[in-house]
């Protein structure tokens, strides 16, 4: 399993949410430029890039900002927020983005998503799948996670059918951001659910121990943005998940 950092930008400024609240942010000082080379510089894969202003409003308020680091980083950044038509995607692409990540669309529109995967490639396409369990039940949400999706993650996942996707970021909604320990049985359903998947863990990681956890559910990948931003991961404890250390 690999880590990969995460940088969520709001305003310009490199930021971290309370469960996905808007209202529940905290700032900080780090420059995303220097924080990505950072990261990369640690040994990182990859960088996953947030545009959080495009993923609740559809506008890409960071857009320019997130050009120069694809631009300073080609092919390492994955980038998110925002990216709802088939011009998102081939723009960030072209724009030197090594994968493009595509949440809302995804849930609401599967034909046509599943069309991007089979067009642009279904490695550089990343479904972005925000859920909130309910009886057990992974329910997805949508629009930067203020809404419900109206359908639950195996029910979405099935309807791709063919045109499966090869990577699924799931975020825990109520993990995110609240350094409360990713879920890691939901994980090991996902993989075990669906093998045939690159599964992104996101949400709720709290240190070195969670990795392990995490690595041991057999997902592939997980996001980490708060643990690494206030040190509570070191370059040392990270390195063991970060291909290039």
């Amino acid at each position: 399993m690999e880590l990969i950092p995460a940088i969520d930008l709001k305003d310009g400024r490199v930021v971290r949410l309370h469960q996905g609240r808007y209202d529940a942010r905290t700032d900080y000082p780090e420059n995303a430029e220097d924080l990505a080379a950072r990261y990369l510089a640690m040994g990182a894969d990859w960088v996953h890039v947030v545009d959080l202003d495009g993923a609740r409003d559809g506008v890409g308020t960071n857009a320019s900002l997130i050009e120069t680091l694809v631009t300073n980083h080609p092919g390492r950044l994955q980038v998110a927020g925002g990216i709802r038509r088939e011009g998102d995607v081939s723009f960030w692409l072209d724009a030197g983005a090594g994968r493009v990540v595509v949440g809302s669309t995804a849930m609401e529109q599967p034909a046509k998503v599943a069309s991007w995967l089979n067009g642009f490639g279904p490695g550089r396409v990343v479904l972005a799948l925000d859920v909130a369990l309910e009886d057990g039940v992974p329910q997805l949400r949508s629009r930067g996670w203020t809404e419900s999706a109206g359908t639950d993650l195996w029910t979405l996942l099935d309807d791709y059918g063919d045109s499966s996707p090869v990577h699924v970021l799931c975020t825990d909604v109520a993990r995110d951001g609240a350094m409360a320990g990713p879920n890691v049985d939901f994980y090991a359903e996902c993989v075990r659910a669906r093998p045939d998947i690159r599964w992104q863990a996101s949400g709720g990681v709290r240190g070195a121990a969670d990795l392990e956890a995490l690595a041991a559910t057999g997902a592939s990948a997980a996001i980490v943005g708060r643990a690494l931003l206030e040190g509570a991961i070191t370059e040392e404890e990270a390195g063991p998940f970060l291909p290039n250390a």
